[in-house]
């Protein structure tokens, strides 16, 4: 069963700069937040400081949270702290229901049930204040 770590958090923290504080305060939260342009609708993730598709400024949006497996890969071997003790999982690019693609783990399944296409839904870890880190599951699990 592939999942997160019971522990305190051990994996490296993501950098919080201007553009993306916002984002992973609101993740700790237990909220996804995607970018969207008000000029163009283009919809998109990571944070940024202008929309990638016109250069205007980007707004938050809260994200469904629903998504698909778009590929994903298992890693059976990683030697190095703290990934060692997680093998095997799943790291997948989840398509969202609003469009944009992310990069997370699948969570709450044996790694060998996911599939491309798969129906999931996020859920967040906090991993110190104000920092949550989005993981995905089986939808309706």
């Amino acid at each position: 069963m592939s999942g997160v770590p019971n522990q305190p958090w051990q994996r490296p923290l993501p950098e919080l700069d201007p553009v993306s504080t916002h984002y992973w305060e609101a993740a700790s939260r237990g909220e996804l937040l995607i970018q969207h342009c008000p000029s163009c609708d283009a919809r998109q993730h990571y944070p940024r400081a202008v929309c990638t598709t016109c250069g205007s400024t980007p707004e938050w949006q809260t994200a469904s949270g629903r998504g698909t497996v778009d590929t994903f890969t298992i890693v059976r071997q990683y030697g190095m702290p703290p990934f060692a003790t997680e093998v095997p999982y799943v790291v997948a690019i989840i398509e969202l229901e609003e469009g944009p693609r992310m990069m997370s783990n699948i969570t709450d399944c044996n790694v060998d049930e996911v599939r491309i296409g798969m129906a999931v839904e996020v859920h967040m870890v906090v991993a110190e204040p104000g920092v949550g880190i989005p993981f995905f599951r089986p939808a309706n699990s």
